[in-house]
């Protein structure tokens, strides 16, 4: 899989946002808020080659709804087969609202492997915005972000908009398991939901 996200990242770096798979350990970090009972709806945005659908699956077991949304055909396409449980569809993240209308359903936790170029608003809104409209009250989103490019300016506005539509916004300590290392954003309760 390795190879294959290289290849991806140098045809199109704005759109994939890492030279590799992410690391089991951050896995662990941003799947910790999906909810150990009930039927949560969990959407994953930018899947890529699985390294968190397979730890969001292995945590429902079966249970709720999983909703991932791949803007590479043929990663949505290899998901789908990969992991039955997991409903893949190849769409832009800022369909979101609509895909989630369309089932009659709002989420519980949004889990977002997506760079940041995916964050840029669209005519004055940003995208964690529509992420926050899509989640139920008490609704939690994950964002990974490489430690070493924290600082950058697409990283502070990333920061500043989860904090402008979230009651809380907590940053991991770092994950030096990850290549390379990176720290993942926990955002709960949406201020517009």
């Amino acid at each position: 899989m390795g190879t294959g996200f290289l290849r991806e990242f140098v045809k199109s770096p704005t759109t994939t946002a890492a030279v590799g798979p992410s690391s089991r350990a951050l896995a662990e970090q941003m799947v910790a808020p999906i909810p150990h009972r009930g039927d949560p709806v969990v959407v994953e945005l930018g899947p890529g080659t699985g390294a968190f659908t397979e730890l969001i699956q292995r945590r429902l077991g079966g249970r709720g709804h999983h909703l991932a949304l791949e803007l590479n055909s043929r990663w949505a396409a290899q998901l789908g087969e990969r992991f039955p449980g997991a409903e893949s569809v190849c769409a832009d993240a800022r369909e979101l609202p609509e895909l989630l209308r369309e089932r009659g359903l709002r989420a519980d936790v949004v889990v977002s492997g997506l760079p940041w170029a995916a964050h840029s608003p669209v005519d004055g809104v940003p995208l964690v915005r529509l992420v926050a409209e899509s989640l139920v009250p008490g609704g939690a989103f994950t964002q990974f972000a490489y430690t070493w490019t924290r600082w950058a300016p697409p990283a502070r506005r990333q920061l500043a908009d989860l904090r402008a539509e979230f009651e809380e916004t907590v940053i991991s300590r770092t994950v030096w398991r990850n290549l390379p290392p990176a720290v993942a954003y926990l955002a709960r309760r949406p201020r517009r939901s």
